[in-house]
């Protein structure tokens, strides 16, 4: 099985918000994405809609061609501002409801606290096992896949598949830091990598899918996959919106895919 590059779009959605307007068209770059070879674009609407909004999940739903992704803590709701009404814009404001409506290929549960900068932890699976059931009997009666966001924790692994989740997805921000300091020491790395091929392990004898994503980049992807090679997916933003400053969209996802090609 290959795995797939699903590019997250939210930092363009920042990018517009930051001066209002429509500029950049956050529905232009996911079919241009798209048209590049990613093959799968992935929002998270937070409540507070600081970069993608509501009403542009519900545009992308007639839009995405490849896998579409929606990330999200279940809990979180949009406030409506006051001027509006549910009945007015016809929009949910609860994730669930969302994404139940939306019915994208997957929805990945993501436990962000409000007024975070970006995700910062994976869930307590076992603390949280009976709440997240719920969630995941919820949507997956709506016919969506259902990946749980978790650390590098065979416990917490195990403890989503208790759930009935599909996937999970391992939070690597601790891997990019520590393989970024490692500096090409051949041991460090192997130490900054250890603990997620383990999850990894544990994901599939427990038969779930495997997503990864959080500070993934081209300095590191490519030994990523190579140590972790069933990987079903990896979903990239800042990394990617970053590099395409430079490089260009197109020969950006390029370079993102090589380093998941087999070798």
């Amino acid at each position: 099985m290959s795995t797939r590059l699903s590019v997250n779009i939210n930092k363009v959605a920042t990018v517009r918000n930051a001066r209002g307007g429509s500029l950049p068209d956050v529905i232009q770059f996911a079919k241009v994405c798209e048209k590049c070879g990613a093959e799968g674009i992935t929002v998270h609407p937070r409540p507070d809609e600081r970069h993608i909004r509501y009403e542009d999940v519900m545009q992308l739903k007639g839009v995405v061609a490849t896998e579409f992704n929606i990330e999200g803590n279940p809990l979180g709701v949009r406030a409506p501002g006051p001027a509006e009404s549910t009945d007015a814009l016809g929009l949910p404001y609860g994730f669930v409801q969302l994404v139940k409506m939306i019915k994208p290929t997957q929805a990945t549960l993501v436990p962000d606290a409000e007024g975070v900068l970006t995700s910062n932890a994976g869930w307590d699976t076992i603390k949280h096992r009976d709440y997240l059931c719920d969630v995941v009997q919820e949507l997956k009666e709506s016919g969506i896949r259902v990946s749980i966001f978790v650390d590098a924790d065979p416990r917490m692994v195990e403890g989503a598949a208790r759930t009935g989740t599909d996937r999970v997805e391992l939070y690597t921000e601790s891997f990019a830091r520590e393989y970024h300091a490692a500096a090409g020491d051949h041991m460090a790395e192997e130490r900054a990598i250890a603990a997620f091929v383990e999850a990894g392990e544990v994901a599939r004898e427990c038969g779930l899918g495997l997503n990864a994503g959080h500070d993934l980049s081209l300095e590191n992807l490519e030994y990523f996959h190579q140590r972790i090679p069933w990987l079903a997916e990896v979903s990239i933003g800042h990394a990617i919106i970053s590099d395409s400053l430079y490089l260009g969209i197109e020969e950006t996802i390029k370079r993102y895919k090589s380093c998941l090609a087999a070798k």
